[in-house]
């Protein structure tokens, strides 16, 4: 066989052999990685309660029926979570991802995120009527797609006692609001255990909202 031809055959099975790899890599993953990493990824990595609500979101979708059935399908549905959800290495943080998720695994769900399926990084604004606000955690606004949505994130973030900071920003919390609750009142927040519409592809999640109309 000429050479010319033998490089691009090489090539070819060398790139096979890589993304087999890949692919054997996220099915050999357990849940509670798969949960922990979008966890990971799409909160404040500092913010347990930003985590718990991430997971409870990932949740929310594996029951609906109207995503993938498993929590690794969920987590690894084309351009539904951050880039290299699956792939990139988790840091600092890692170790309360894994507990965390253990915990939404187990049951344990943020009460505050209710059955939203729905987020996007707070102070961001869409111009749409369909979303009704539930809660900002981890720096992340957490909402339901509602044809009589009433309440804002601007609402939210009043109640809760937040500063929403502009697009792309994280929320702080009010200087002069109330000290934060002892773990054990925290814990209210929390319920045990708890579980529309679906959302299209985009490249991210602030594209996919303004892809789907809200």
């Amino acid at each position: 066989m000429p050479a010319s031809r033998i490089l691009p055959i090489l090539l070819a099975l060398a790139l096979m052999t890589l993304l087999g790899g890949c692919a054997a890599r996220v099915q050999r993953m357990s849940a509670q990685e798969c949960l922990a990493r979008a966890m990971y990824f799409e909160s404040n990595r500092s913010s347990e309660e930003g985590m718990l609500a991430v997971g409870t979101v990932v949740m929310n979708r594996l029951q609906s029926g109207k995503y993938p059935t498993s929590v690794c399908g969920v987590v690894g549905q084309k351009n539904q979570f951050a880039p290299g959800v699956l792939r990139k290495p988790m840091e600092r943080g890692r170790d309360l991802a894994m507990r965390t998720a253990g915990r939404v695994l187990k049951g344990e769900r943020h009460a505050r995120v209710q059955k939203a399926m729905f987020f996007h990084t707070a102070g961001y604004s869409y111009p749409y009527s369909n979303m009704h606000y539930l809660t900002i955690q981890g720096g992340n606004a957490f909402y339901e797609k509602r044809k009589n949505a009433s309440v804002t994130q601007a609402m939210v973030a009043a109640k809760e006692g937040r500063v929403l900071r502009g697009p792309g920003l994280r929320t702080e919390a009010v200087a002069a609001a109330a000290p934060a609750a002892p773990r054990a009142q925290a814990a209210a927040v929390r319920v045990r255990p708890a579980a529309a519409p679906p959302a299209p592809d985009a490249m991210s999640i602030e594209d996919l909202i303004r892809q789907s109309g809200g």
